[in-house]
């Protein structure tokens, strides 16, 4: 059964279809794989900033504190232990720590047309004929999602304050991308750097010049 889908111009206007790989938008979900996925790209992200001495990086500690025997107090060879004010931390966080997960290729195309495909279902993707801004202006980046907000179905997309969508360019455009930056509730990226995790953070996607873009998905996930 082929898969197709509407496109639309800046102005809200249907200006034809196109087929649609059932390969990038036609696969099951599961949500166990792109939970992992997911997990993994965020872990991989992470970067350890926290970090405490323990005792071997501490100052002092050099000579003992009192003799063994005979003061009549406890017994310590070093004024750096975890139990002395100024001493070390005993299991305390690190910046060696490695929070590095492994996802092989196959984990990350699965993961991304799983979701691309239920975004697709669920009505969650704008496919957009092509966007052109002779300058940066807010203006019309708004009156963009104005009018594809007034598409039967898309209607939440101009209503979201928050993580409305993510604008999936084929190329990288500076009046575009400037035009959107003030715009908190829309990311703009270059659809080769779409990624699960990305996708799920924002509740619609519009991808811009449908059918180099989507030739881009179907490289990626051969």
């Amino acid at each position: 059964m082929a898969i197709t889908a509407q496109i639309y111009n800046q102005k809200g206007k249907s200006t034809g279809s196109i087929d649609l790989p059932d390969s990038v938008f036609g696969q099951k979900r599961n949500d166990q794989l792109v939970h992992q996925v997911v997990v993994s790209m965020e872990s991989n992200a992470r970067v350890p900033v926290a970090h405490t001495k323990d005792r071997s990086e501490v100052r002092g500690g050099g000579k003992k504190p009192w003799k063994q025997k005979g003061t009549g107090r406890a017994r310590h060879g070093s004024r750096r232990s975890p139990i002395w004010v100024g001493g070390g931390v005993a299991h305390g966080p690190t910046n060696e720590r490695n929070f590095k997960k492994k996802i092989n290729k196959k984990m990350r195309v699965a993961a991304l047309t799983s979701v691309l495909s239920q975004k697709f279902k669920d009505q969650e993707i704008v496919f957009l004929d092509k966007i052109d801004f002779s300058e940066p202006k807010t203006k019309e980046a708004k009156s963009v999602i104005q009018a594809l907000g007034s598409v039967k179905g898309y209607e939440a997309l101009a209503d979201r304050k928050n993580n409305a969508a993510c604008l999936a360019l084929f190329e990288s455009q500076d009046t575009v991308k400037k035009s959107f930056s003030n715009m908190g509730n829309i990311l703009v990226k270059k659809i080769d750097s779409i990624n699960p995790a990305l996708l799920l953070k924002y509740k619609y996607l519009i991808i811009e010049n449908p059918k180099e873009s989507i030739a881009v998905l179907e490289k990626r996930v051969k």
